[in-house]
């Protein structure tokens, strides 16, 4: 057999392939090659909605532990002042005892007594009027 009629065959290593290929994807990236490819830019419609709709959930993330925050800090509030109110009813209801009332008008000089008559009962009579 000539040299001629002999076939060149060269083996080639897989990985090193797979390396070179890498590199020049990479190198693409970095030097924006990749964004002027013909399927890039066919599919920048879709890849500018992708975009749209992570901003989109990102905002809504945002919005959502912000609204969260806003709930848990105003149960808190709840609380305090539901604990407030039931602190103050029930000092209400100990000064509006007698013997507190009575106490507290000693302890002020008020000059006021207790009646010694129990309150009368006006009670108006009801009339027929004529038309």
């Amino acid at each position: 057999m000539s040299e001629t009629g002999k076939r060149n065959i060269e083996f080639t290593d897989q990985k090193q392939e797979e390396k070179e290929i890498r590199k020049a994807r990479l190198r693409d990236i970095l030097d924006g090659s990749l964004l002027t490819r013909e399927i890039v830019v066919n599919h920048l419609p879709y890849i500018l909605f992708l975009t749209l709709l992570l901003v989109f959930y990102i905002g809504n993330r945002y919005h959502a532990e912000k609204i969260i925050r806003q709930s848990l800090r105003l149960q808190t509030e709840l609380k305090e002042l539901r604990a407030k109110a039931i602190s103050t009813a029930s000092e209400l209801e100990y000064l509006s005892n007698q013997s507190q009332v009575a106490r507290l008008v000693e302890q002020k000089n008020l000059d006021l007594k207790y009646p010694q008559e129990p309150p009368v009962k006006i009670v108006k009579k009801k009339t027929k009027r004529k038309r």
